[in-house]
């Protein structure tokens, strides 16, 4: 009796030994391996918006009540928009004003256009005019002709053999081919100084046209920057008016009418409808969890209903890796800890927005029994 009391303690003592070692060694695979793996380190999560103003104003209307249920594109605040209308206004004025100065523009182009056609013609005519270069040399010949004709008549004259009479008419033929050469070299001088004056006034309208196809260019750059600026002003109209982004609910209303505010003053918290649950399961969990498996979700505040969803996506870091200050083992002494993977699950159907409001806590059970197929399944598709 006294050998089975020792006998006893030391099988018992055997056998816890032997299940801590088992235990603790094969433990993480056993809980990795389990097909319903939980946690309740869950909450509801979902798009959070804070509304702004983006330009200043006076709040003229506020259209919603806090907490209330709103529709995509309903109006939420209205800002006093007389002045932005009349930027808009003021805007296109000047639009209308560049167009009307682009126009007259486009009449002085035309005019220098045919004061160009008449400068050129006036050069063509004065160079048809600088061909009496040819008269002039016919001309010369004629008097080279008269004055030798002169001078044999004034010889013959001084012989006898000539009569006075036709000495006379010699020399005034040798006369009248001088007097015709003088104009003829007049012409010239005339015909030049016509075609360096139609050549200037060719050049002037040149650089006219040029000048007014410069300012041509500088107008509608003007038209183009203040087309921008109307656009501008438009913009900052439609500004005056905050609208959802998206089905959803507003929060607490910070402003009121009659409040002046100024550009990037947050006027409402807008929820998004569509929430989703976050959870973290420890990493030891996540072996066999695949984006697709089903889950089961318990919202604490509604602990009788029992929503279904999936897995939408895994986290591709822990969460300590992505916090703002990441934890860095090499500086200190080492201390495993085990880690948590945020995954996002997606509830199936369409609940009440009243049950799922982001922050409330909730517990997850995800079923992983799926995993053969799902393993089955390339990786591009598993995620």
């Amino acid at each position: 009796m006294k050998k089975w009391s020792i006998a006893i303690p030391i099988v018992v003592l055997a056998v816890a030994i032997f299940l801590f070692f088992a235990i603790q060694g094969h433990w993480d695979s056993w809980k990795s391996d389990t097909v319903l793996q939980k946690t309740n380190d869950a909450y509801v999560t979902g798009d959070q918006i804070p509304l702004s103003t983006r330009v200043s104003g006076t709040v003229q209307r506020v259209s919603v009540q806090d907490y209330q249920s709103v529709k995509a594109g309903q109006s939420i605040v209205e800002l006093e928009h007389s002045d932005y209308e009349a930027n808009v206004d003021e805007a296109r004025a000047a639009i209308s004003s560049a167009h009307a100065e682009l126009s007259a523009n486009q009449d002085a182009k035309r005019a220098a256009d045919a004061s160009i056609d008449a400068a050129k013609a006036s050069v063509e005519q004065a160079q048809a005019a600088d061909a009496a270069q040819s008269g002039i040399d016919a001309s010369q010949a004629q008097v080279t002709q008269a004055v030798s004709e002169y001078q044999r008549q004034e010889t013959l004259l001084a012989s006898r053999a000539a009569t006075r009479q036709q000495f006379e008419q010699v020399q005034e033929a040798r006369d009248a081919a001088q007097a015709a050469l003088q104009s003829r070299r007049a012409d010239l001088v005339r015909a030049k100084a016509a075609v360096a004056n139609s050549r200037a006034a060719l050049a002037g309208a040149l650089q006219q046209r040029a000048a007014l196809d410069a300012k041509d260019a500088g107008l509608r750059a003007q038209i183009a920057a203040r087309t921008a600026g109307v656009t501008i002003a438009q913009v900052s109209l439609a500004y005056t008016k905050i609208v959802a982004p998206a089905d959803g609910r507003v929060g607490r209303l910070r402003v009121h009418p009659g409040q002046l505010v100024g550009a990037g003053v947050q006027v409402v918290d807008f929820v998004q409808d569509g929430a989703w649950v976050e959870a973290n399961f420890l990493e030891t969990q996540l072996a066999h969890v695949r984006v697709g498996d089903t889950a089961d979700i318990r919202i604490d505040a509604y602990p009788s209903q029992i929503l279904h969803g999936h897995v939408s996506e895994i986290a591709p870091a822990s969460g300590s890796a992505t916090a703002l200050l990441p934890p860095d083992n090499a500086t200190g002494n080492f201390t495993k800890v085990i880690q948590r993977v945020p995954v996002k699950i997606l509830i199936d159907g369409n609940p009440s927005g009243d049950i799922l409001r982001p922050g409330l806590s909730a517990e997850v059970t995800v079923h992983t029994d799926r995993q053969e197929t799902t393993e089955a399944t390339p990786p591009a598709t598993a995620r």
